[in-house]
């Protein structure tokens, strides 16, 4: 892993760190952008522009303190740009704060750059068949070596100023020696990964984390009193930080009107200089350039309440300084003997594979760009055209929905969609939820809808108790509809549909990878429901685990997810449902006491249908009216006969059993009206065996007439039709011209046998 990773929860695909990445390292996933290691030059803007920390610096505190409580001498170096960053206390102050932490000796990092004061001036003035690039800046070595690999040949076989001031006090102090070197640049973490200078420095640490260090060990740096710096102490190499700072350390003069030597930093002049150094549009003999604004005082880790032009100032200031303490041991102050500043540098190009012309046209047509007036080349995904990007998404670096034209027009497009189905959803509830009013007058009903007024508007836990089908989830969108969390969503669950894990992650959520199948994070409806309420129907049916979840949400409003390890905060109103003994449940051990306690705050009992028959008619006429819209029919009304059979029938599916034969009735009918014969069987018997019931001796209305008259009618049709077809049903139904089901049930109504007109017209087959 490199200096740079991605924090994936919080990265929010804003795209920002592809659109500033100077060489596009960085590769799209489905949930977060990563840092492709093998791209990465390590100039830190990812670090920078990223809103929301998602991409930081691999910290090496650890590592500085794991050194330090060793048994090796641990050796600080401050890079050259310190001054610009710890500009508000003395540089012995600074010393004596490092050692306090536990280093050994603290040298200059501008000791380096003199160290190769003549390797550099042989080099540079040796004859030359190309310009030289000085490698001073390890961001720029990087991007030669994996961005630009034809001008290795280019690059100066020098090492940088922070690996030859490692090598110099290994040489010195000791094979057990270790160097952590403190700069802003996080470019040289890469660095000293790097083969060829390997074991030069053993850490870098960034101001940043310097400071951290201090902080946890509470060192106050304005109290303590100066020490010397140890090692070599520089001269024109503490100029080395800023803007034409490297020609000043080195000697090096220029024509103004014929430039041999060109001095460079930013990114955007970096970027520049190194293209036309690669098509040869410049010739000078060398070229010194730091990616950074400024130079090393500019670096990712950089003060941002300084300027580049008051960091200048201060390095300067630093450099005119006269008295600054030093005591060099014996063995840095020898001249003899340097170590070899020399380096090789390697090809590590990453070739990805480039797409056809016919691939990167099907890519584009993909995101919607068809002609080439429809390539925007906007760059908000982050590349400069969108072909560029079609490239990348071919070598699974983008994806199609970064192009942000794309994606707005496929929102446009889901907006039209999510309405229409938005719509068709809100006419499906209305017509299995548009009544939600509780029916009923009688008194059982009356005392239900009284206790419902009364609790509503509390934030109150409720209990629904009552048999099957009697109304209960009704009965919880009763009391959401009249709570103060009516605009906020009510989430019903069913207790008994779902195992007991897969209840718990429909309930809570999981993290991705807490069970096999879990391939990505998912919200749990206590989560979705929050601010409004959740109903937990059939309660009773939930196993002891999730009775001791849901005892953490009543008590203290958190879940915890499958899989996860921080309690999430939710504020919920419940509501449950069950038709079990729940006092037995508590007695026989399969429920918990306290959880039944913090639901049976308030209870609510639902009558069965059979208590409250005198709201039976009521009942029917809305369930008719529902169904008719249901199966698209006009019904008009139900038949005396029938509600007198209703009203001795036991009902033990309660409202639920009347909805559903109310609906079969309303498929069955041949005409505007649900009938007896229409009803399942049970109610026909119920009306042979009690003949009278629900009919007074002394109805002699014009209804009952009529009603007698034309069953004297029908029964006398049914059996002409028999005698003349010789008892064969079939055959009668069809003379009649009616179907063979229905005159089934016209034989049932009136007690009809087919087989006793068979005799009396024996010639018929």
């Amino acid at each position: 892993m490199g200096p740079i990773k991605t924090v994936e929860e919080r990265c929010r695909k804003c795209y920002s760190c592809v659109r500033n990445c100077p060489v596009k390292a960085i590769k799209v996933k489905e949930n977060w952008a990563e840092v492709i290691h093998e791209r990465c030059i390590g100039c830190g803007k990812c670090v920078k522009v990223c809103s929301q920390q998602a991409k930081i610096i691999t910290g090496c505190i650890g590592e500085t303190q794991r050194l330090i409580d060793s048994q090796d001498k641990v050796v600080a170096v401050l890079g050259c740009s310190f001054p610009a960053f710890f500009h508000d206390i003395r540089p012995g102050q600074l010393v004596s704060g490092l050692k306090r932490l536990g280093f050994r000796e603290v040298h200059e990092g501008a000791s380096g750059v003199e160290l190769l004061h003549d390797t550099y001036r042989r080099l540079v003035d040796a004859p030359m068949e190309f310009p030289l690039i000085t490698t001073h800046c390890p961001t720029i070595v990087d991007l030669i070596e994996r961005h630009y690999p034809h001008l290795l040949k280019n690059l100066m076989q020098m090492v940088s100023p922070m690996v030859a001031i490692g090598r110099f006090i290994k040489s010195r102090a000791g094979s057990n020696t270790r160097v952590i070197y403190i700069s802003s640049c996080i470019a040289g973490k890469f660095e000293i990964e790097a083969d060829p200078v390997a074991d030069s420095v053993d850490t870098v640490l960034t101001y940043r984390e310097l400071n951290q260090m201090f902080r946890e060990r509470s060192i106050d740096l304005y109290r303590l009193p100066e020490t010397p710096f140890d090692g070599r102490p520089p001269q024109r190499g503490r100029l080395f930080a800023v803007s034409g700072g490297p020609f000043q350390a080195f000697g090096i003069q220029d024509d103004f009107f014929n430039p041999d030597f060109l001095a460079t930093e930013g990114e955007e002049n970096a970027m520049e200089i190194i293209r036309d150094l690669a098509s040869g549009r410049i010739t000078p003999r060398l070229v010194d350039i730091r990616f950074c604004n400024g130079g090393c005082i500019g670096g990712p880790g950089k003060n941002n309440r300084l300027t580049t032009f008051s960091k200048r100032t201060l390095i300067h200031k630093y450099f005119q300084n006269k008295d600054i303490p030093y005591a060099t041991a014996p063995h840095y102050r020898d001249e003899h003997k340097f170590p070899q500043f020399t380096r090789q540098f390697t090809n590590k190009y990453h070739r990805l594979e480039l797409p056809s012309g016919q691939s990167v046209q099907q890519i584009l047509q993909s995101t919607n760009k068809f002609v080439e007036r429809d390539e925007l080349n906007c760059g908000a995904c982050g590349y400069s055209t969108c072909r560029e990007h079609a490239v990348a998404v071919f070598q699974g670096l983008a994806e199609n929905n970064m192009c942000l034209p794309y994606s707005l027009k496929r929102l446009e497009e889901d907006h039209v969609n999510l309405a229409q189905k938005y719509e068709l959803a809100q006419r499906a509830l209305e017509q299995e939820y548009g009544d939600t009013e509780i029916v009923g007058r009688d008194a059982r009903t009356l005392e239900v809808l009284n206790l419902i007024a009364q609790v509503g508007p509390t934030p109150t836990t409720v209990l629904i108790r009552g048999e099957s089908g009697t109304g209960k989830e009704l009965t919880a969108r009763a009391i959401h509809r009249k709570s103060q969390r009516s605009d906020k969503p009510l989430v019903a669950v069913n207790c008994t549909t779902l195992t007991d894990s897969l209840l718990e992650s429909e309930l809570f959520g999981h993290k991705k990878g807490s069970f096999t199948g879990a391939i990505s994070d998912k919200k749990g409806l206590f989560e979705a429901a929050n601010g409004g309420t959740i109903f937990l129907d059939e309660i009773g049916d939930i196993t002891p685990k999730l009775q001791a979840e849901l005892l953490r949400v009543l008590d203290n409003g958190e879940i915890k997810p499958v899989g996860g390890t921080t309690p999430i905060q939710v504020d919920v109103r419940l509501i449950a449902a069950t038709n079990k003994n729940l006092e037995l449940g508590v007695k026989e051990g399969w429920f918990r006491e306290d959880l039944f306690y913090r639901l049976n705050v308030f209870t609510i009992t639902m009558p069965p249908l059979r208590s409250r028959l005198e709201s039976l008619q009521e009942l029917v006429h809305i369930f008719l009216g529902r169904a008719s819209k249901r199966v698209n029919k006009t019904i008009l009304g139900i038949d005396d006969r029938a509600i007198k059979a209703m009203l001795q029938y036991p009902w033990p599916g309660n409202i639920r059993e009347l909805q559903n034969i109310m609906e079969r009735a309303a498929v069955l009918t041949q005409d505007s009206i649900i009938r007896l014969e229409n009803l399942p069987v049970v109610f026909s018997e119920l009306i042979l065996q009690n003949p009278g019931i629900g009919t007074p001796a002394s109805e002699n209305n014009f209804r009952t007439q009529r009603d007698k008259h034309l069953n004297q009618v029908e029964k006398s049709l049914i059996k002409r039709y028999l005698q003349e077809t010789g008892g064969n049903v079939s055959l009668a139904a069809r003379k009649a011209g009616i179907p063979r089901r229905t005159f089934y049930r016209l034989l049932t109504r009136y007690d009809i046998q087919g087989e006793n007109f068979r005799a009396k017209n024996p010639d018929l087959p």
